[in-house]
């Protein structure tokens, strides 16, 4: 079993990534890993940890500034270009990780790897904890800006696939994003989706509001990759205010610094609660005819080690397999 590395992709590449990769080696003893980027910075720090590790040299990096078709389309020797050239033509290799320019990730999956048959288009797939203690996906969340019903109808397939293997969930339940509740409400691209997703072979439970995606009632968010951007950044930056001010209080007041002697250790569970990437790893690109998982940018190796092992579980499970069976059985629906 391979998992090609994009080395060089992230804020703190190369060290982290590749720290990241060695600690998937070390926990799985059947993985091998190809680790794609600048071949004497990779060996500096492997020191020479190099058993089950296979080094592709790539000079060029992509960054967030480059334009991300042409980036794919003129910087052929870049750690993730490499990369999809080694998912795309090694039947060994199992699925890509990458913390780089998510644009990059997102036009190089579509231009080297291409859709699973059926798919209109490939969407990311982020997972937020619930106040309930379980956690919920939000696809899209950013991959596709304008969307179409069908488009809609195959994230909600796709997302339903994916959180019953993560969570062993038989028939998750799975929303519509919408400013309602009531059917007939949203704009025109959610009032067209809603009966394609009712009559989808998925537990659809209906329209759900912005406030209750993390209330523990809801396992799969559907909406198009503008407003699940908004919904996710809005989210993070709500949590990280929040987080700011609690720190500021206990700093202002004796007693609170007292008090927080007590309580480290929860406060300790909720950052670990709110840490999903530890976890989880990365948001999986679903769609594509192989896995991709698209690591934050600013991740740290636990969150690299994740990733691969999320790529390990998806396969195993055979995720691109049950979204196919998915959309044969809409289709039967349909004939």
């Amino acid at each position: 079993m391979k998992v090609v590395v994009d080395a060089f992709g992230g804020d703190n590449a190369p060290l982290e990534i590749v720290e990241g990769a060695l600690l998937a080696l070390k926990k799985h003893k059947g993985l091998e890993l190809i680790l794609c980027g600048k071949e004497d910075k990779i060996k500096e720090i492997l020191k020479g940890r190099t058993e089950r590790v296979e080094i592709v040299n790539a000079d060029d990096v992509i960054t967030n500034e480059d334009v991300p078709t042409e980036a794919i389309r003129h910087k052929p020797n870049s750690s993730l270009v490499v990369a999809y050239d080694i998912l795309k033509t090694r039947d060994d290799v199992i699925g890509l990780v990458s913390a780089g320019s998510t644009g990059a990730v997102l036009a190089g999956a579509i231009m080297k790897i291409g859709r699973i048959k059926g798919i209109s288009r490939p969407a990311l797939a982020p997972i937020l904890p619930t106040k309930k203690g379980s956690d919920v996906i939000i696809i899209d969340s950013g991959a596709n800006i304008d969307c179409k019903p069908v488009n809609l109808l195959h994230f909600a397939l796709m997302g339903s696939a994916y959180y019953s293997i993560i969570y062993n969930v038989k028939e998750p339940r799975v929303a519509l994003l919408n400013n309602g509740v009531e059917e007939e409400k949203g704009n025109e691209l959610a009032k067209e989706t809603y009966p394609l997703l009712k009559n989808a072979p998925i537990n659809f439970i209906g329209n759900k509001e912005g406030g209750d995606f993390m209330s523990g009632d809801v396992d799969v968010m559907v909406t198009d990759g503008f407003a699940g951007n908004a919904l996710l950044k809005g989210t993070e930056g709500a949590v990280g205010a929040v987080i700011s001010i609690l720190k500021q209080s206990i700093k202002s007041h004796f007693l609170s610094k007292i008090g927080y002697l007590f309580m480290k250790q929860t406060f300790k569970d909720i950052k670990n609660r709110v840490d999903i990437l530890s976890k989880h790893g990365g948001s999986p690109l679903l769609g594509c005819k192989k896995l991709v998982v698209k690591n934050h940018g600013s991740c740290k190796r636990n969150n690299i080690l994740s990733s691969i092992e999320q790529t390990i579980v998806l396969h195993e499970n055979h995720l691109n397999q049950k979204i196919e069976e998915a959309i044969d059985k809409l289709n039967t629906q349909v004939d």
